[in-house]
């Protein structure tokens, strides 16, 4: 069964950094595309970033320049460093890897953006 395990959420003031991971099992992780999407309370849930197998990137217009998508083939992860961040970054972020009719999630991690 495929895996995406999310971590390195928490608690951040305003304007600080944190560093998203997504590690993957039981998956040929270099032929899919992976993204991160996250969810506030009371909103759909939207696209943060993506990245494809070829590593060309796509972000939210709310996030370009603060966030920066990459991944790690030989370590079937991938991440998202979010600087500058603000109060409305604060949502459940969630992993996603996509191929062809395949479409997995994560758990998610919880991102909260306070003083």
């Amino acid at each position: 069964q495929v895996q995406l395990v999310e971590s390195g959420g928490g608690l951040v003031q305003p304007g600080g950094s944190l560093r998203l991971s997504c590690a993957a099992s039981r998956i040929i992780f270099g032929i899919y595309a992976m993204g991160w999407y996250r969810q506030a309370p009371g909103k759909q849930r939207e696209l943060v970033a993506a990245i494809t197998r070829g590593g060309s990137t796509n972000y939210a217009d709310s996030v370009k320049g603060r966030f920066t998508i990459s991944r790690d083939n030989a370590k079937n992860t991938v991440y998202l460093q979010m600087d500058s961040l603000r109060p409305e970054d604060t949502a459940l972020y969630y992993c996603n890897a996509h191929w062809n009719v395949d479409d997995y999630w994560g758990q998610g991690t919880q991102v909260t953006v306070s003083s």
